[in-house]
């Protein structure tokens, strides 16, 4: 019984020492495509990139979080880490949730205002690498987080998901907007990704199971 409860034990601090290469991956990339996406949104005046990249930002914190709830259970035990996991996951939630705001409160002004937007190729490449980068990471890290039973991780996954998903609605939206030049296709698109901020939110804050129908 010892030697199954080591082995057990042992596959654990296997998996938080995964999920933390996951997440400083996370934090590598993230530092750049931040950078990257709010200086070329804010270069062409682009609410959808910056938006893009202020979840950049968001999912970097997030990252940070699991970093530090990681520590706790390998420093205390999984039993210590328990309350570090629901604050990180409640944070996570939080994190989508100004998310969401942000873009439609972004996404309202830009449409109020006429505001339209210059193509952005800097923008356009970032957020294209985004999209395989993002598909890798949140497949692995809902691997990781199931096997870990951690809900603060499958939160992480989904804003690593989400951020994924944003890429693909802001190609969609620099393509259109180089191939028509509508002023208000900015602010539509990046309000595309609205329902899924606030679905994994949701989930994030209550508990409920998250990203099942992503695995």
């Amino acid at each position: 019984m010892m030697t199954i409860l080591h082995a057990h034990a042992s596959d654990r601090h296997f998996l938080v020492r995964e999920a933390f290469w996951l997440e400083w991956a996370t934090i590598g990339w993230m530092l750049i495509e931040a950078g990257v996406a709010i200086a070329a949104g804010a270069a062409a005046g682009s609410l959808s990139l910056l938006a893009f990249g202020i979840d950049s930002l968001i999912e970097l914190a997030s990252a940070g979080l699991l970093v530090w709830r990681l520590t706790v259970e390998l420093r205390h035990g999984r039993a210590f880490s328990e309350s570090a996991e629901r604050l990180a996951a409640r944070l996570g939630g939080v994190l989508l949730f100004a998310l969401a705001g942000y873009v439609v409160l972004s996404a309202a002004w830009g449409l109020w205002a006429r505001q339209g937007q210059d193509f952005s190729p800097v923008g356009l490449a970032v957020t294209l690498a985004a999209i395989p980068i993002m598909y890798a990471l949140s497949k692995w890290k809902l691997k990781v987080a199931s096997q870990l039973g951690s809900r603060a991780m499958r939160a992480d996954a989904a804003e690593s998901i989400t951020c994924g998903y944003l890429s693909v609605v802001v190609v969609i939206g620099l393509l259109a907007q180089l191939l028509t030049s509508f002023w208000w296709i900015d602010a539509v698109t990046s309000l595309g990704i609205v329902w899924f901020l606030l679905k994994e939110g949701r989930e994030a804050w209550t508990g409920d199971e998250c990203c099942d129908h992503c695995h």
